[in-house]
């Protein structure tokens, strides 16, 4: 998200200050970034994630021309299989309703009955299911890595200079900020913009005088192989909140543990217990095919979890003059960060959001208790 916003920032003509970019984990060996499953949907209930994402999904597309550096043209493998939300009985009039909503923004979103599942999916298992919907475009996986690289790269080639360690920074005067960096050098700068997620974003936050709820949740990731060749599976949400969908060969897949068993991330040690005891089952009874598979590599990373409603907090805070924050993306940062990272840009450059209003992620909705409330099917 970091070298989203410099990024963004550093090619408008009417932004001319230095911008250094300070990286917690210099290697990406534990960055939440690098490892994400990465993907990108606009099957959201609320008008702002839709809309973020609408945009998210042109960048990707326009990858290439929108990062070059020179005839280096990134590319990030992008696969639009879409999303496979699926509801029971109970949640049907829920997914209808978000799925008008997605239509009348401008999502290619494809609403099917439990026959049209039969008919589309052949190899799911409908028995308790009543609807689903299926991003026919716009939605699907890429190389998460492979985007932030680009937007490093891209930054680094515009004159962002990149410095290796956590920030720390206080007060200085009414008007700037000292920032202390590794090397123990400290700079004064009249804008701080906190995109630490959950490497230390909540620290920042205290160090300038801000309380906010967001903590690092850990998310294991695991890979199998299945031996039947499964027809344009898509990214399959189940409702459960399980997930898979195809990598390579294979597939990768995981969930959300229970409330009580997810404390916040100490570690990367990966829960196995989670993929044999519940993800497994799932989908096993989800998709038959899945009864005969082979477990691969698994892996685990943190997500920079907003527990006041699962959903960013974006731009400045009142009283709190030149400090911005982009924090508590829940797991959508990755697909959020051209949006955000140009809207950023704009409200430092100019004051005011230019192209898509991001106000409703403002912070202050945390003390108004107005939170955005994402009305899932899972």
């Amino acid at each position: 998200m970091g070298s989203s916003v410099a990024c963004h920032l550093a090619q408008r003509e009417d932004f001319s200050g230095r911008i250094i970019v300070l990286e917690a984990d210099p290697s990406y060996e534990t960055c939440a970034s690098a490892r994400s499953a990465a993907s990108i949907r606009q099957q959201f209930s609320s008008g702002i994630n839709i809309e973020i994402s609408l945009y998210g999904i042109k960048f990707l597309r326009e990858i290439g021309a929108q990062l070059a550096v020179g005839s280096d043209r990134p590319v990030i493998d992008l696969h639009e299989g879409g999303y496979l939300f699926l509801a029971t009985p109970d949640k049907q009039p829920i997914l209808r309703k978000n799925h008008q909503l997605q239509q009348q923004l401008g999502a290619d979103i494809r609403y099917y009955d439990a026959d049209g599942l039969v008919a589309k999916f052949p190899w799911l298992n409908t028995s308790d299911l009543a609807a689903g919907c299926h991003g026919l475009t716009g939605e699907g996986w890429f190389d998460g890595y492979g985007l932030m690289q680009a937007f490093r790269k891209k930054a680094r080639s515009l004159g962002v200079d990149y410095f290796s360690g956590k920030a720390a920074i206080e007060r200085e005067g009414a008007e700037y900020w000292s920032v202390r960096l590794p090397d123990g050098a400290t700079v004064s700068t009249p804008i701080v913009v906190n995109c630490a997620g959950a490497s230390g974003g909540a620290d920042l936050c205290r160090q300038a005088g801000i309380d906010v709820p967001i903590v690092p949740k850990k998310r294991c990731v695991f890979t199998f192989e299945c031996r039947d060749d499964l027809v344009k599976f898509p990214l399959l949400i189940d409702p459960t909140g399980t997930y898979v969908r195809p990598e390579g060969t294979g597939y990768i897949c995981g969930s959300a543990p229970p409330e009580d068993q997810d404390p916040d991330a100490a570690d990367f040690d990966i829960e196995h217990g989670l993929f044999e005891d519940h993800i497994w089952p799932v989908l096993a009874n989800r998709v038959p095919a899945f009864e005969a598979i082979k477990p691969g590599a698994a892996w685990a990373g943190t997500y920079d979890m907003n527990l006041f409603d699962h959903n960013a907090f974006l731009g400045g805070v009142a009283g709190v003059d030149g400090f911005y924050m982009a924090l508590g993306f829940s797991g959508h940062g990755l697909q959020q960060s051209p949006a955000v990272g140009r809207g950023l840009s704009e409200l430092i450059a100019t004051g005011t959001y230019q192209t898509l209003d991001l106000t409703p992620l403002a912070f202050d909705r945390l003390a108004a208790d107005r939170p955005i409330v994402e009305k899932n099917v899972v």
